[in-house]
């Protein structure tokens, strides 16, 4: 299987500090039992601190010099043996998927197209349906393989005008928008072009449609859960007679949306069609799928991209490399607590935790690293690098272990220090004080219960 490596059957996954991200305060609480006396605890303690704190490209080796000192480790084998080899290992085997993910989605917000996707479907809906209207956009727009980054910079300006029409405060704007654009599409529904469904293949020997049924039975779910929330906390805003209260840059983004000159429909959709139904269809490779996408989206919309089109291909390349690095940095640091000797407690306390079943490990390994990194593909990478064979000796279908670790991965990755969170608020205009509740509602509470229908309709064999 492609990018495996040996790994103990009895081990389990690492925990590993954050990600580059800048928080202002951490949870405080009492020791663990199992690790209060250890070194590597104090330690790993003050590298997590000063690794949501700093610059990643700092951070994560400097922590990861930290955790082997604390550890007893020799720092330089350590990095030389562990940190460096585990980042230059995923970087290598994903850095395709994250240029090609990048590349298309930059083309497709350069060209307008995403845009005219956005508003014909916010205005196909309408008004009346305002957070059904806005989430089933960015839904559209994910599942077609547009990065989740560019469809919240895309849909804010439809999205926007959407609610001013339907006079609904703005502060309900980033729960619909994490709905769409950071949950079932991107997790749950089979054939996704996302980094959570691709990611797990390498490991599982999967495809990205692994476990259809488990799959569409959860994305309905949350679908439907997060649309019934989100129009009772409307209803509620309503019935407090609150209103939309644009600010100016509000109202200079509803202005120049008048006198956009979009693409037609049609064809704006036909490369996310293409991505789609390639993958689901045909079968092919993730990568060359997207890569179709772009070239069809090249050829669609060149006249409109001739004028900027080395600026557009720049920047797409230049926004995932970022995206990898980061990720790497993460998974190279995961590297490191798995050769050190805390890895035993957490072992002992994860097993304990999950009673021996396979499902249950695997969801509480992959959430508890997804949001220490804050990052859903991050957390997830770390953790099947270490977890995927321990699952696949329990003779679990490895479609369903895809299935749930896809899941699993979008839940506590949205802890308040999530860079896709604070993207996302930043685009708004808003604060986590705003907003911040029904994003946790629609992407932790929701989100994790659909990971719990997941282990037991996979426990009943549902695949």
């Amino acid at each position: 299987m492609r990018g495996r490596r040996e790994r103990n059957l009895s081990s389990a996954l690492p925990l590993t500090p954050g990600r580059d991200l800048k928080v202002k305060r951490h949870r405080k609480g009492g020791e663990d039992e199992y690790c209060s006396n250890d070194p590597w605890y104090r330690g790993g303690i003050f590298a997590a601190g000063l690794y949501v704190h700093e610059r990643i490209y700092i951070s994560a080796p400097l922590c990861a010099i930290i955790v082997a000192i604390t550890s007893g480790m020799n720092p330089l084998s350590a990095i030389v043996e562990s940190f460096l080899p585990g980042t230059g290992d995923y970087l290598a085997q994903w850095f395709g998927l994250f240029m090609l993910g990048a590349l298309f989605g930059k083309i497709m917000e350069t060209s307008g197209a995403a845009a005219s996707i956005a508003h014909s479907v916010t205005r196909l809906i309408g008004a009346n349906n305002a957070c059904l209207a806005v989430i089933l956009a960015t839904s559209l727009m994910t599942y077609g393989g547009i990065s989740l980054f560019v469809v919240v910079f895309v849909m804010y300006p439809f999205a926007v005008g959407l609610f001013q029409e339907a006079d609904l405060p703005k502060r309900l704007l980033p729960g619909c928008i994490a709905t769409g654009a950071f949950s079932f599409t991107a997790i749950a529904l089979p054939g996704s072009p996302q980094n959570q469904n691709v990611l797990p293949t390498t490991y599982f020997g999967t495809t990205p449609t692994a476990a259809p049924v488990l799959g569409l039975i959860v994305a309905a779910y949350i679908l439907v859960a997060s649309v019934l929330y989100m129009n009772w906390r409307a209803k509620q805003a309503k019935a407090r007679l609150e209103h939309f209260v644009p600010n100016e840059k509000d109202l200079a983004i509803m202005e120049s949306n008048k006198n956009q000159q979009l693409p037609n429909i049609a064809a704006s959709l036909l490369p996310l069609l293409v991505v789609i139904c390639t993958i689901i269809f045909v079968g092919w490779d993730t990568m060359v799928c997207l890569l179709i996408g772009i070239l069809m989206a090249i050829v669609l919309f060149f006249p409109r991209l001739k004028g900027n089109f080395k600026e557009t291909i720049n920047q797409g390349a230049l926004n995932s490399t970022a995206a990898i690095m980061n990720t790497s940095l993460t998974v190279g640091m995961g590297a490191v607590i798995k050769a050190s000797a805390a890895f035993t407690i957490i072992t002992e306390a994860i097993d304990k935790l999950s009673q021996g079943n396979g499902l249950i490990y695997e969801f509480i390994s992959i959430n508890v690293l997804a949001g220490v990194t804050g990052s859903a593909s991050g957390g997830l990478s770390i953790a099947l690098t270490t977890l995927s064979d321990r699952l696949l000796a329990t003779g679990i279908n490895p479609e369903i272990l895809h299935r749930v670790a896809a899941i699993s991965a979008n839940g506590l990755d949205s802890m308040p220090w999530c860079g896709a969170v604070m993207t996302m608020f930043a685009v708004c205009g808003l604060t986590h004080k705003d907003s911040y509740k029904d994003v946790a509602v629609v992407n932790i509470a929701i989100t994790m219960s659909g990971a719990v229908l997941a282990i037991v309709l996979g426990s009943m064999g549902v695949c």
